[in-house]
């Protein structure tokens, strides 16, 4: 990992921590702590959606996009885009994500279960981390080339890990 990516973490963490909001780190960095080796893109971090505006006065000046309703070909869900430094951060909703699943050609509720999140030691703190049971349930319905290589790496992660 490297030093954008690593001071952007402790910022949005230390903001999340101060007040007191639940969270997980999802998408790409919670595949990465579970074992992917494909680059880090950016921070997504899932918080409760009644909790984006309480963030405003300490993150306003680095957002680039929301808080708002998001939507593209595979999710639909409250946003906030951040650019900290150079390093992008995502906060999504929590509870009303929706994913698009091909497969079925509708939309799927995915709402985080924050209380099955892992706690884990990245750069010195300590985060809250998507079960990666649920990181493979999610990337699995998002598929595409990137996500395959996650899956991968996380299906090991579970088989090295399960009692």
């Amino acid at each position: 990992m490297n030093e954008k990516l690593e001071s952007a973490l402790k910022w949005i963490v230390s903001i999340l921590h101060e007040r007191t909001i639940p969270f997980q780190i999802t998408g790409g960095l919670a595949a990465h702590l579970y074992g992917a080796t494909r680059p880090v893109n950016d921070i997504d971090i899932d918080v409760p959606e009644e909790k984006i505006d309480s963030l405003l006065p300490d993150i306003r000046r680095y957002i680039t996009f929301g808080p708002g309703r998001y939507r593209d070909e595979k999710w639909d869900l409250s946003l906030v885009t951040l650019n900290y430094h150079g390093q992008e951060i995502d906060l999504g909703g929590a509870f009303e994500t929706k994913i698009y699943d091909q497969k079925k050609d509708k939309w799927i509720p995915f709402p985080a279960r924050l209380e099955t999140a892992r706690i884990l030691r990245v750069y010195g703190i300590e985060v809250s981390v998507v079960a990666p049971e649920d990181l493979f349930a999610y990337k699995k319905l998002l598929g595409g080339r990137h996500q395959w290589k996650d899956i991968g790496a996380i299906k090991k992660y579970i088989e090295r890990n399960s009692i």
